[in-house]
């Protein structure tokens, strides 16, 4: 079945074949098939388009005005599929991306320039929340997201892995001692957060059983990479995950604690994007660049 766009394109072909037995081999047609589909295209239009005699075709008034058009949209319509297939396999045009605050700028944001000197033609907007945010209705084409997932409607790639750590500031530790059993947080400092309280109660095994710990303290933040700050600034405890920690336990601005009595679960990072049958090169780029630079993850300590 003809749609209304071949029609169109069989008709051009005539105008500039000037006739149906030149056009039909170009169209891989018969030439009583291309005139049935330029009649079917005047009998849609109410109009008459070409005058046929036993010599020639010649343009109506109304063809001619119908042709100058037509010309012009069969042209984009061809130059528009000889760039989409000339982008087989060529990663270019805008990237959106969403991930939470911590892991855009302790892990992605050192790494962008790399994927971006790999593939000069993709533009990058860089959307970091801490908020689930919808893919198709704000046109993100990959989310990193971190824990377990609730939308199965979305292609996912598993990149890496996280647990959290509990650490502190030199600093802090030199003023308020070491914690050696989870029980020793009750006189100490945490730093909490305000909106998510469920992050407030730590985990740990206490002689073989799993136990919770309701920590508190004096300050209380809605983020994680405040939390950091603090923590950095010797205020407080705390416990956030490895990949915002990482660099700073390396550096020594951090000391992890109570690592033996550590009951966290790993949580599982994963690439996530539209489904879609013909999935476009820069995403695939940039998911199996996500891949090779965070499996195994480089925030392990």
């Amino acid at each position: 079945m003809i749609d209304n766009a071949g029609e169109m394109a069989a008709f051009v072909r005539v105008v500039e074949s000037k006739g149906f037995s030149a056009a039909a081999p170009a169209l891989g047609l018969t030439p009583s098939a291309v005139s049935k589909l330029v009649t079917r295209l005047e009998t849609r239009l109410g109009v008459r388009l070409l005058q046929r005699t036993t010599r020639a075709l010649h343009l109506t008034q109304e063809g001619e005005a119908f042709y100058a058009a037509a010309r012009r949209i069969v042209g984009e319509i061809a130059a528009l599929e000889t760039e989409i297939a000339g982008q087989i396999g060529t990663p270019q045009g805008l990237l959106r991306i969403t991930t939470s605050l911590a892991f855009a700028t302790h892990q992605l944001a050192p790494v962008l320039s790399e994927f971006m000197a790999r593939h000069p033609l993709v533009q990058i907007e860089l959307l970091p929340t801490d908020r689930v945010i919808d893919l198709v209705e704000d046109g993100v084409d990959v989310a990193i997201r971190i824990g377990r997932l609730a939308d199965t409607s979305f292609m996912a790639r598993k990149i890496g892995e996280d647990r959290r750590l509990i650490c502190a500031a030199p600093s802090y530790l030199a003023r308020h001692g070491t914690p050696r059993r989870p029980e020793d947080l009750a006189r100490h400092t945490c730093i909490m957060l305000r909106e998510r309280s469920y992050l407030n109660r730590w985990p740990f095994k206490v002689d073989g059983r799993l136990v919770e710990i309701e920590v508190a303290g004096r300050v209380a933040v809605s983020e994680g990479e405040m939390q950091l700050q603090l923590a950095l600034a010797g205020v407080g405890i705390v416990r956030l995950t490895r990949l915002t920690l990482a660099q700073a336990v390396r550096e020594g601005a951090l000391v992890p604690l109570l690592g033996e009595h550590a009951a966290d679960e790993p949580v599982p990072i994963h690439a996530v994007y539209p489904h879609r049958r013909h999935l476009a090169p820069k995403v695939s780029a940039f998911v199996g660049f996500l891949i090779e630079k965070f499996t195994p993850p480089p925030w392990e300590i």
